[in-house]
Parts: C-alpha cells; sequence; structure tokens
C-alpha cells in the first residue's frame, strides 16, 4: 500500500473530516472530526487522538509513514530489518517488532476504512491523500477489526462533483532526489466525477555499494497511480469506487556493524564493503480495490457499506553485514511473499429522541490468505528455506451508542460492546542446505485454532460549558493469535500463540482559552496489558530462530499533552508531548521460571515531543511569505527485548520551510517553497538489532530542496 502523509502543526489532537470552519474572532479555527462515525467538534470527542492533514502535506515534509512520529507524540514507526518498506508500528508501547505473515499487527491501519492486514510497503508514497487520522490506545468497538495499540486511518480525497481542478508538484532536492506528483478531477455531469492521480519519486542512497551490482544501498525508486470514481444518482445515495496501485523497487537499506553498548553512535557509514556480491533491488507491489456505498435512509439513519480487496507481492533481499568479520555476510535473506485479502462491513448509524441517543451498530467479516517463500544463508552454516501458507478469517459485530439526557445539560455517557471471531490456519515446511551434499527435508506443521473475545468500550463525559469538555474512558483491546515461522521447534509452530488483551483507563481535558487563541489538551492513562505475545530469541548466536510466547503481564502508564496557541493572525504554535512509562510486571519462561527482570519493552521512549512554529509576512508584489520550523526529539528507548545493550539514544531532529504562496503568475494558484530536513544533520539510529552482531540503520542525514506546484 502506498502512504504519502501530511504533517499538522496548528492542529494538535485533531482528526479532520472537512476543511475547518471559518474563523471570525482571529483564533483557532474549529476542526470537524470523524472517530466515533459522526461529524463533531474536535473539543467535543472524548478520545485521544491526532491529525496530519493534506493541507499541510508539504509543510513539515512527511514523506511517508515513518516521518509521522515526527509529529504525533506516543508513535513509534521503525523500518524492519529484513526491508526498510516494512514499517514496525508501535503506540502508547503496544506493537510487533516481527513482520511475519502470520502475526497480525498490534496497531490497525486502514485506507479509506478498508483494514490493512500486513506491513510491507507501508512506507511508500501514495498519489493523494487527504488526512491520516491516529487514534491513540485500544480500538475496536467502531473499527472492522480490534486493535490493542491503537488505530492510523489513511483517508483519500475524495472526487468532487461538478469541478474541474487539478495540481502539479515538482520537488527536486540533494542526493538526485525528485518526485512529481499528478492529480486531476474530471466531472462528468453534475452527478458523476473521475480522479486521477499519479507519483513518481526517486532518490540516491547516501550509502555506496563498493562491491557488485547496484551502486548504493538504500535508493528509493517509487511509483503510485489512483483512480477514483464518484456517482451520486439522487441526494440520498452515494457510491465511492477506488483503485490504487504503488511499486516500490528500493535497494536494500545498508545495515553498519555498530558497538552494543549505549550511549556509543558510530560515523555515520558512507561505502559499504567490496566484498558486498549482487546487490539487487527489492520489488514491493500493492495494490486494491475499494467500493463504499452510503445510503441516507432518513435525516436521522445512515446506512453504510465498505467492500475491499487488497493484494501484495513482495520480495526482498537483505545482506548482513558483509565485510564486518571477514570477506562473507554474516547472513543473507531473500523473502518472496503473496497476499491477498476481501473485506466487508456494514454500517448503520443514526440517531433517536431528538438526538439525545446516538448509535452505531456495525457488522465486519474479513478472509485472508498468503504464501510466503523464504531463505536465510548465514556465513559457515547450512542454510535454511522455508515455506509457508496462511488462510485466516475473522468475523465481528459490534455497538456503540451515547446518550446525552435533557435533565442534565453537558453530561453524556457512551457504551460500546464488540464480539470478535478469528479462524487462523498455518502450514510450514522447512529444508535444510548444507554446504555440500543433498537438502535436508525437515518434518512439516500445520497449525489450526480459533479465539473469540468480547471486549467492551464505556466512557462518562461532561462538557463543563461551551469551551471546556472532560471524560473518563475504560476500552479493552484484543488481538488474535497466530503461529510463529521461525519458532525453534516445530512442535512450537502447531502449537501457535494465544491471544493477547490490554485494558486502557484513560482522564482527559480538553479546553479552549483566550477566546479560542489557545487550546490544550491533556490525556493521562493507564494499561493493564495481559498474555503479552513477547518474541523470544531462542538463540543468542542466531537471530534468525524465536519463539513467541504469551509470556506474562505489564502495565503502561502515561499522560500526552497538546497544546496550540494563536497569539496573532500571522502566528501559530503547536506543542506536543507524550510520557511513557511502560514496566513488565510478570514474564514466565519456557521453563516455567520468572525472568522478568530480563525483558524490557522495545519502542517505548519515556518522553517524546514535537514542536512547531509557522509565521505569514505580510502580503508583497511578489506573493505572501512563510516560514515553518519543526522540532523533534526523543528520549532513549530499548530496541531489544531480553538485551539491554540495544539502546537507542536521545536525538532531536529540525526541520525548516520557507514558502512563497500566491504568486501573481496569471493563472493558476502557484507556489515555491525551499525546505531542508535533519537541518543540524544529527547521527542517530533508525533501527538498532541483534543479527548476531549488533548492527544498526541510520536514520537520513541532512536534506534540502526546492518544490514548485500548481493548481487550478
Amino acid at each position: 500500500m502506498a502512504l504519502l502523509l501530511s504533517g499538522c502543526a496548528a492542529s494538535a489532537m485533531a482528526q479532520t473530516a472537512a476543511a475547518p470552519a471559518a474563523d471570525t474572532s482571529g483564533g483557532l479555527s474549529e476542526v470537524v472530526v470523524t472517530a466515533q462515525k459522526r461529524a463533531e467538534p474536535l473539543q467535543k470527542t472524548p478520545i485521544s487522538i491526532m491529525a496530519v492533514t493534506g493541507a499541510d502535506i508539504n509543510k513539515l515534509g512527511i514523506a511517508d509513514i515513518t516521518d509521522l512520529r515526527s509529529v504525533v507524540p506516543s508513535l513509534q514507526v521503525t523500518p524492519h530489518p529484513n526491508s526498510a518498506t516494512t514499517a514496525r508500528v508501535f503506540i502508547r508501547g503496544v506493537g510487533n517488532n516481527d513482520d511475519q505473515i502470520t502475526v497480525d499487527p498490534s496497531v490497525a491501519v486502514y485506507l479509506d476504512g478498508i483494514y490493512i492486514a500486513r506491513g510491507q510497503g507501508l512506507t511508500s508514497d501514495i498519489a493523494e491523500v487527504e488526512r491520516i487520522e491516529v487514534l491513540r490506545g485500544p480500538q475496536g468497538s467502531l473499527y472492522g477489526r480490534n486493535a490493542t495499540g491503537g488505530a492510523i486511518n489513511y483517508i483519500t480525497k475524495p472526487p468532487e462533483l461538478g469541478v474541474f481542478s487539478g495540481k502539479q508538484t515538482i520537488d527536486y532536492g540533494n542526493y538526485n532526489a525528485f518526485t512529481t506528483r499528478t492529480n486531476l478531477n474530471v466531472p462528468i455531469g453534475d452527478k458523476l466525477a473521475v480522479q486521477l492521480a499519479y507519483l513518481h519519486s526517486q532518490k540516491d542512497g547516501f550509502v555506496r555499494n563498493a562491491g557488485t551490482g547496484e551502486a548504493r544501498f538504500g535508493d528509493q525508486l517509487r511509483d503510485a497511480y489512483r483512480a477514483a470514481v464518484e456517482w451520486k444518482p439522487v441526494d440520498t445515495i452515494e457510491l465511492r469506487y477506488s483503485y490504487d496501485r504503488s511499486l516500490t523497487r528500493d535497494t536494500p537499506a545498508y545495515i553498519a556493524y555498530v558497538p552494543a553498548f549505549y550511549p556509543s553512535v558510530i560515523d555515520r557509514p558512507t561505502q559499504g564493503s567490496p566484498a558486498v556480491r549482487n546487490l539487487r533491488p527489492n520489488r514491493v507491489l500493492v495494490q486494491g480495490h475499494s467500493l463504499t456505498a452510503s445510503w441516507q435512509v432518513s435525516d436521522d439513519i445512515t446506512l453504510k457499506s465498505l467492500t475491499g480487496y487488497r493484494q501484495l507481492d513482495n520480495r526482498t533481499d537483505q545482506n548482513y553485514l558483509t565485510g564486518a568479520v571477514g570477506p562473507f555476510p554474516l547472513f543473507i535473506t531473500n523473502f518472496d511473499q503473496h497476499q491477498h485479502q476481501w473485506s466487508e462491513e456494514l454500517q448503520l448509524i443514526g440517531s433517536t429522541a431528538d438526538h439525545q441517543l446516538e448509535y452505531v451498530l456495525g457488522g465486519y467479516w474479513f478472509d485472508e490468505k498468503a504464501h510466503s517463500f523464504d531463505t536465510t544463508v548465514p556465513a559457515g552454516r547450512p542454510s535454511l528455506a522455508r515455506t509457508a501458507t496462511v488462510h485466516n478469517t475473522a468475523y465481528a459485530v459490534y455497538a456503540q451508542a451515547t446518550w446525552r439526557p435533557t435533565f442534565l445539560t453537558g453530561l453524556y455517557l457512551t457504551g460500546g460492546l464488540r464480539w470478535s471471531h478469528d479462524q487462523r490456519q498455518a502450514t510450514l515446511a522447512q529444508t535444510v542446505v548444507p554446504a555440500a551434499g543433498p537438502s535436508i527435508p525437515l518434518a512439516p506443521g500445520a497449525g489450526d485454532n480459533s479465539f473469540s473475545n468480547v471486549s467492551p468500550t464505556v466512557v462518562l463525559g461532561y462538557n463543563v460549558n461551551r469551551d471546556v469538555n472532560l471524560y473518563l474512558k475504560y476500552a479493552k483491546g484484543y488481538k488474535a493469535g497466530g503461529y510463529n515461522l521461525r519458532a525453534s521447534t516445530i512442535a512450537r509452530f502447531e502449537q501457535g500463540f494465544g491471544p493477547e488483551s490490554l485494558d486502557s483507563y484513560e482522564a482527559g481535558i480538553k479546553s479552549s482559552w483566550l477566546n479560542n487563541h489557545l487550546r490544550a489538551n491533556l490525556a493521562v492513562f493507564q494499561s493493564n496489558y495481559r498474555d503479552i505475545q513477547v518474541n523470544v530469541q531462542s538463540d543468542p548466536t542466531n537471530p534468525a530462530i524465536t519463539d513467541i510466547l504469551n509470556a506474562g503481564k505489564a502495565r503502561i502508564k502515561g499522560a500526552e499533552f497538546d497544546l496550540t496557541m494563536k497569539p496573532s493572525s500571522n502566528l501559530s504554535v503547536s506543542l506536543n508531548y507524550a510520557y511513557l512509562d511502560a514496566k513488565y510486571l510478570k514474564i514466565v519462561s519456557q521453563t516455567g521460571a520468572d525472568v522478568t527482570k530480563n525483558y524490557f519493552f522495545v519502542e517505548a521512549p519515556k518522553n517524546t515531543l514535537s514542536a512547531s512554529a509557522e509565521y505569514y509576512f505580510p502580503k508583497t508584489s511578489i506573493g505572501t511569505f512563510s516560514a515553518n520550523v519543526q522540532y523533534y526529539m526523543q528520549s532513549k528507548k530499548y530496541t531489544s527485548s531480553n538485551d539491554p545493550r540495544y539502546i537507542v539514544g536521545d536525538y532531536g531532529l529540525l526541520n525548516a520551510r520557507l514558502t512563497l504562496s500566491d504568486i501573481p503568475v496569471g493563472f493558476g494558484k502557484w507556489e515555491l517553497a525551499v525546505y531542508a530536513k535533519n537541518l543540524t544533520d544529527e547521527k542517530y539510529y533508525a533501527a538498532y538489532f541483534n543479527t548476531g552482531l549488533p548492527g544498526a540503520m541510520f536514520g537520513e542525514p541532512r536534506s534540502y530542496g526546492v518544490q514548485l506546484s500548481v493548481g487550478f
């Protein structure tokens, strides 16, 4: 799937459903959100959420999902060692550190409401995205799939009836970065519109390959297409079909041999080993169809259907530490994965009793099949070839209702309930290939498990006045069990692992002050995590062998603070901060021993901060200048659950952008901008892991460029 994200500097904890309402007071614009499947003001919504909007796509230089963390505290997104195009996503310390096709993600990702089961390709670009909604904490009673960590919903820009419009953007920067983005909206009569979009982007990697094959590690080469059709035959019926396709042909990211202790960070490498042989690009093809039908049965009732089909073809290679201890790679991995999925979701959205009672009823079906072949070729050891198949089926029904009693103005009570049933089937065949002699097939394995769960949500809230909203929330998150392709024995594979669950308690306040020139929102939470699916490296010398255990219990607590200010009509400032304290309470090993003290929460820094400021200068004869500065900081974090040496230290990233808009060319709406990312050229690890030796992927060095766009 292709995803182009946008950062939002001035609307903290928001999830925009439309353009903000016009502001007549000189203060902050009201933001309308759809987190609860209906339009309502952001400040009245009792959920910890943030939005990044399409209007601000370029403002903060958000290129893909891995950059999204820089504007959403509590969110961590890191590349997987096997493929930098596979995103590992964590919210509030809950996520997946692996990318197996037999394991569900802890953070659910949606594209226009369609659940995306696999994380491969999530770091790519899409041709047209309107906004991204990030919901922090467990979700379920309003979404097709349940999740223990949270949900990220990518919403594309719909075709617009009766309007012919378009936009062309060209971007060029250092490392031969080049992007062209074309969007066109074509009306056909007054009831039908077609939208076409295309994106091409490329960029040279910053590590040269001194061996054979591709010239560099980390080259980016991506193409994305999207077509959408909007048909509104009558005022009460709306049909929208869309097709998206993205092809990513990046070369493998460079893995550096680094010290296995904190806080040492080596110089960022610029060249790989001359011993590298036949470095070749990866190929990740993602495509999907979706059909959304809405029928407004009456003024108070809407019936909605979301039908989705998605397909993944993923071929990736990775070279691990060639030249670190000799002329050979530590090992090489190759993955060839094919997956497709169908889903159908029905929603009934309504209200009654003069809007005192608002409700959402839903039913969901999901079916996924996948086939995977991978090889691991270690130096000096027999290689291993694995073939796996997966068939997953899920059913769910859910309901949520909000009651606003007339006898106490401002009070509201929300209750939600979801029933889920998951059927998980998988097979595994393995072959050992020695350096000499015939291959040795191992005993195959097959598993067939089913899981059921009931997850409630309860919210008690009170609107003190039009500017202050208080709420208390309880939500239960659930993630189905699965199978582990890297299990230490075939018996452990067949046994699989069970579901995990999380009980989240949250209290929040959303408030506006100074005639809506200051907006302050705070959420504090504690999550009790049970039957956690812990990934344990069974053999410290062989990272290809791990076991997933429902190992024990944990407690996660924290706070999220979002502040937005508009001290003048020309200046906007935002500050988003998250504090996280994640701790295992009990972990029991395979032998029954208490090994809690040996385990650490990964991707859970105690402090993350995102701050930005934007200033519009007085209009000139050549247009209007604006400047935007954004800073992101995170404290140290563990990246291995059972090895305390693997820590990514504190670091901060500074981005800046200067824009000239409303250029008087005579036709169209022209904009010219210059920008820089990682302005101070900070050295940091984007990923840090045990490959048998300590290895790391470095974050991008300083980059800069110029962008020109015209809209009509």
